[in-house]
């Protein structure tokens, strides 16, 4: 274990992976910590410890941090008890000491001043081998609720970082006093649209001033759920609003091809597209109000511009963490959350309340914000170097 304060090189292990929702909140870390410590006149060296071809490696090559793998146990979860002694389960468990020497060995070699975990299967045996080696480990949280491997490793953290205060009286007692509240990081890219760009960059010809705009989004790669209910809603949306509904590369093809059952000048309010790359900040900025699922990110990324959404959760997210994430927010009137058997009619009302009632829509909106934290990263940011300061793990 280095003892040394992290000027003038910091030394971070970062681990997280599995799905967006852990990963790019460690990017926005990572990079946000670079910053800082080069506007402070110190350098700092990264490893990401990972799943061997995973999407944190990808991005870890892309963002041109060093990158290593060791093994993983995946636990198929059940409620059937027995279930989870199914061999495929015992199997990949008998990963995890594996994994755990591995991961020892990699802190040995680096040395970090800080390991920094959000979340994944892989932060298990990593997690273990920071407290082994007597690291300090901070673990980051972006839903209401942990997660399984955070549930797992909250108490071998010096810091428990949450992105709620909701999170608070959820976590056992005795980690408690180790959590504190950052918010969950989102890209900053996201803060600089503008909603002059966003028709022009869509191509949208038939987007009208005059009306507001509702977007529409399952995710990058869409939601077959919230395509099938937008198709059924549009033509008495039309009348009322414009409309921008990123469905996925998937489904693109079939539902540009379905008849809108509109008249022309209506269909010109709707613009389909497979995905949103760069133009998504513009699009973002522009919209009155948002359709959308409920994960992490997108709610973090939502509440910190202040947009109006309606929340239609992922019914099989583990631990139906979509279903608190949205309800966390429509308790305070700041989101709808469409819990239970959606339907088309159930959607329309939804949106068609905040439609017909502009001061519905900034009420929300307003109170969206309260709940967002935007500068979450560089709390974390904080954090984490408060906790290397501290030197010596549990």
């Amino acid at each position: 274990m280095r003892t040394n304060t992290y000027a003038p090189e910091f030394r971070l292990v970062v681990t997280g992976g599995g799905t967006g929702g852990h990963v790019y909140p460690a990017l926005t870390t990572v990079n946000t910590l670079r910053e800082r410590l080069a506007a402070e006149g110190g350098d700092m060296q990264v490893l990401w410890v990972g799943q061997v071809d995973s999407l944190e490696a990808r991005v870890a090559q892309a963002e041109g941090i060093d990158f290593t793998s060791v093994a993983v146990g995946k636990i198929r979860r059940s409620s059937n008890p027995l279930k989870m002694l199914s061999p495929r389960n015992i199997r990949d468990m008998a990963n995890v000491p594996i994994g755990v020497m591995q991961a020892r060995k990699v802190l040995r070699r680096f040395r970090p001043d800080v390991v920094l975990a959000t979340g994944g299967y892989v932060t298990v045996p990593v997690g273990l081998a920071a407290r082994f080696n007597k690291v300090p480990l901070v673990i980051h949280e972006q839903t209401v609720r942990l997660g399984l491997a955070n549930r797992l490793l909250a108490r071998e953290g010096v810091r428990v970082a949450v992105s709620s205060e909701a999170s608070l009286p959820l976590l056992p007692e005795a980690v408690r006093p180790s959590a504190v509240v950052t918010g969950n990081p989102v890209r900053r890219e996201i803060f600089t649209g503008h909603p002059g760009r966003a028709a022009q960059a869509l191509g949208f010809t038939g987007w009208e001033s005059g009306l507001p705009t509702v977007y529409v989004t399952g995710g990058s790669t869409g939601a077959a759920q919230v395509n099938e209910l937008m198709t059924q809603i549009l033509p008495r949306l039309l009348p009322y609003a414009n409309v921008i509904h990123q469905c996925g590369a998937g489904q693109f093809d079939e539902l540009r091809q379905r008849p809108l059952n509109v008249p022309g000048e209506l269909a010109r309010r709707y613009h389909l597209t497979a995905f949103l790359g760069s133009e998504l900040p513009d699009v973002l900025a522009l919209a009155d109000i948002v359709v959308s699922r409920s994960g992490a990110g997108t709610v973090a990324e939502l509440t910190a511009l202040g947009k109006p959404a309606v929340f239609i959760p992922y019914p099989h997210a583990a631990g139906d963490e979509q279903a608190h994430n949205a309800l966390h927010l429509a308790e305070q009137n700041a989101a709808v959350a469409l819990l239970g058997e959606v339907t088309a009619e159930r959607l329309l009302d939804a949106v068609g309340r905040l439609l017909s009632d502009a001061w519905a829509r900034t009420d929300m909106a307003g109170r969206a914000k309260a709940v967002g934290k935007p500068n979450a990263a560089y709390h974390l940011a904080d954090l984490v170097l408060a906790a290397a300061r501290s030197g010596a793990g549990k």
